[in-house]
């Protein structure tokens, strides 16, 4: 099993910044992606920014200038540095690892989501 913990949401200003992080733990033999969603009330979850192991970065158009994606492979923790957060950032932030697990018979690759970490910003 793998598990996927968020931190770092908050209520802050517009203008302002946040930090969240999301540590992967459990029967993990490497991690192939990691990366950053969300949802606003009544709408559907969308990319928020993703990298890969090789360090390959995908950022939503709306967030590109303003949020940054650290690299995980050091400790299979990943962070979203957010600067500069409008009111429309507001949403619960959800962590999402591409995670291979090693088996007797061979690798398996799973798709792992964390609980979620609300960001409110306030205009």
């Amino acid at each position: 099993q793998v598990q996927l913990v968020e931190s770092g949401g908050g209520l802050v200003q517009a203008g302002g910044s946040l930090r969240l992080s999301c540590a992967a733990s459990g029967t993990i033999f490497s991690i192939d992606a990691m990366g950053w969603y969300r949802q606003a009330p009544g709408k559907q979850r969308e990319l928020v920014a993703t990298i890969t192991s090789g360090g390959s970065t995908n950022y939503a158009d709306s967030v590109k200038g303003r949020f940054t994606i650290s690299d995980f492979n050091a400790q299979n923790t990943v962070y979203l540095q957010m600067n500069s957060l409008k009111p429309e950032d507001t949403a619960v932030y959800y962590c999402n690892a591409r995670v291979i697990t090693k088996y007797t018979m061979g690798l398996m690759t799973g798709n792992y989501w964390g609980q979620g970490t609300q960001v409110t910003v306030s205009s």
